[in-house]
Formats: C-alpha cells, sequence, structure tokens
C-alpha cells in the first residue's frame, strides 16, 4: 500500500461545548478540515484548530456548511447559488484569516454535509462552490465526492480537484453515501472500516450497502472526527499501512 492522504473533519465544537478531544486525530491523519463557524464552530476554537494543526504539521482546510448550528449542517437548505457562494467564499476568507496570523497557507477547501452531498448531484449547487474557491484562490485543492457532479464541475473551471472515498461511511449503488437516517449509515467498527479503506485502496472500489460493488477511485479518504470510534479506526489503518497490506 502507498502513500495516500487520510483527512478528517476538525475542530467542530462551539462555545463551552466540546464533541470530543480532537487532538489524538492529528497524530494519525495528514490533512484537516476545520469548521468556519456556520455548521460549528467559532472564531475562538477556529484559532485554537488552527493551531493545533500546525503544532502536527497536517494540511489545513477550510470546511465550510451551511448556516445551521442547530442541526449541524447536515439539514438541506433552500439557498440560492448566489446564497452559496457566498457563504462558502466568507467562511473560507474567516478560516484563512487565522492562518495569516500564524504566517501559513491554506491547503484545501471541502464542503461539509448537505452542502457536500447536494453539490455532489446539483451542478448549480457545485458551480457556486467551485466559483468561490476558484475566486478566492486558484491554488486551492477541493476535495469532492469521487465521481460526483462536483469533481467534473471544478475540474472544468481549472480547478484542481482532490476526488475523496470515505472510511467510515456505507455506500448506495449509485456511489452516494447512504442517508445518516439509514441504521449503520456510519461504520464505528474498526476491522469493518480498514477492510473497507483497505479494497478503497487497493483495488479502487467499494461494497455498496446492497452488497453491490461500485467502482471509485480516490486521492484522499476521510474519516469524521465525530465519530466514537475514529482513533480506533485511525490506528488500525496505520498498522495496516505499516504492514503494506
Amino acid at each position: 500500500m502507498g502513500a495516500v492522504d487520510i483527512n478528517c473533519d476538525f475542530g467542530e465544537d462551539y462555545g463551552i461545548y466540546k464533541i470530543k478531544d480532537y487532538s489524538e486525530l492529528l497524530q494519525y491523519v495528514d490533512s484537516v478540515n476545520i469548521a468556519c463557524g456556520f455548521h460549528a464552530s467559532d472564531p475562538g476554537n477556529m484559532r485554537k484548530a488552527v493551531e493545533a494543526a500546525i503544532q502536527y504539521g497536517v494540511n489545513i482546510g477550510a470546511h465550510p456548511g451551511y448556516p445551521d448550528i442547530i442541526g449541524f449542517g447536515r439539514r438541506e437548505m433552500n439557498l440560492s447559488k448566489d446564497e452559496i457562494y457566498d457563504i462558502v467564499l466568507y467562511q473560507i476568507g474567516a478560516l484563512d484569516a487565522f492562518l495569516k496570523k500564524f504566517g501559513k497557507r491554506l491547503h484545501h477547501v471541502k464542503p461539509h454535509g448537505a452542502l457536500y452531498n447536494r453539490a455532489a448531484i446539483c451542478e448549480e449547487t457545485s458551480e457556486a462552490i467551485a466559483d468561490a474557491v476558484h475566486d478566492y484562490s486558484k491554488e486551492l485543492i477541493l476535495y469532492a465526492l469521487a465521481d460526483s457532479v462536483t469533481v467534473e464541475v471544478a475540474q472544468k473551471k481549472g480547478l484542481t480537484v482532490w476526488a475523496e472515498a470515505f472510511i467510515d461511511r456505507t455506500y448506495e449503488e449509485d456511489g452516494q453515501l447512504t442517508p445518516r437516517k439509514i441504521v449503520n449509515s456510519v461504520i464505528s467498527e474498526p476491522h469493518h472500516a480498514t477492510k473497507q479503506f483497505q479494497q478503497m485502496v487497493n483495488e479502487s472500489k467499494v461494497t455498496t450497502r446492497q452488497q453491490s460493488t461500485y467502482l471509485i477511485k480516490a486521492d484522499t479518504f476521510c474519516i469524521h472526527g465525530d465519530n466514537e470510534a475514529s482513533v480506533e479506526i485511525l490506528k488500525s489503518i496505520r498498522q495496516t499501512m505499516k504492514s503494506g497490506v
């Protein structure tokens, strides 16, 4: 197994409320997607997340989502193309301000939750996101669901795109992620998650919830920071990578 990029959603605490201690995750990932204050986080937690990521030397990306803290950005919102452009551009700039304070550069942008899922199948939403990234900086990489509308749209606009696959989520036959409302859509058993990761990396495919096979070629692999088993899953994966399996 060669070198791969493993990313995680990070810094999704809010005010005095802590989801979990994220610091241990930073030992096992290559990139982090830091919440920008709309679906989670706030200025203080954004700064702390940036400081922690810099300490561990991981790539830092913006993780813009819908303005929906109550629903953690996982509920669909009927926003116009211009509104999506504005909220994505705003959130990129907000996070980048903290990186500039420490003399660091933003590496990528990865939309969050319902916004990410909508973009995967909606050209207009993908265009709004891609335009915001492009207008902020053509140097930024866009992380997008592998084999999605977002990948195609962003590439046409000249952006560098890293196709993304998910270590701890199940897939449907059409290559979309299983909706979270469905039982067991999140994988929390380390062995299961590790096997899925191996299949995606070594065979460029994933076994769907319906037990069919979907071809998937990815540049980066995500695990969710709020998955209670995330650290154990990452430890299992890193051990597997060391053994070259």
